[in-house]
C-alpha cells in the first residue's frame, strides 16, 4: 500500500467525520485508531484509494455505532471485501 494512498484516504475520512461531528478534537482517539486500521489493510485493493476511503469511513461509522475497535474492524472489513467482491468478475461474463 502507498503511503500516499493511505494517507489520503484516512485525511478524506477524517475531515469529513469532522464535518458532521461538530466538537471533536483534530487528535481524537478516533483518528489514531483510523490511521492504524488503515494501515492494518492487506490484500487486494489495498492500493485503490476509493477503496480505502470506503474501508476508512466505513471504520468510523461502524467506531461510532459499536464503540468496540474490534468489532468496527471486522464490520468495516466485511463492507470493504463486499466492495472488492462487486468488483470482480462474475462468472461466466467476457471481459
Amino acid at each position: 500500500m502507498t503511503s500516499q494512498a493511505r494517507e489520503g484516504a484516512c485525511a478524506f475520512a477524517w475531515r469529513n467525520y469532522l464535518l458532521l461531528h461538530s466538537g471533536i478534537s483534530e487528535n481524537d482517539n478516533r483518528r489514531f485508531a483510523l490511521y492504524h486500521y488503515v494501515a492494518g489493510l492487506r490484500g487486494a485493493g489495498e492500493d485503490d484509494f476509493d477503496l480505502l476511503q470506503i474501508a476508512a469511513v466505513a471504520y468510523l461509522n461502524k467506531l461510532d455505532e459499536l464503540h468496540d475497535d474490534r468489532c468496527a474492524r471486522l464490520a468495516a472489513d466485511q463492507i470493504l471485501a463486499g466492495c472488492l467482491e462487486s468488483r470482480s468478475p462474475q462468472p461466466g461474463t467476457q471481459l
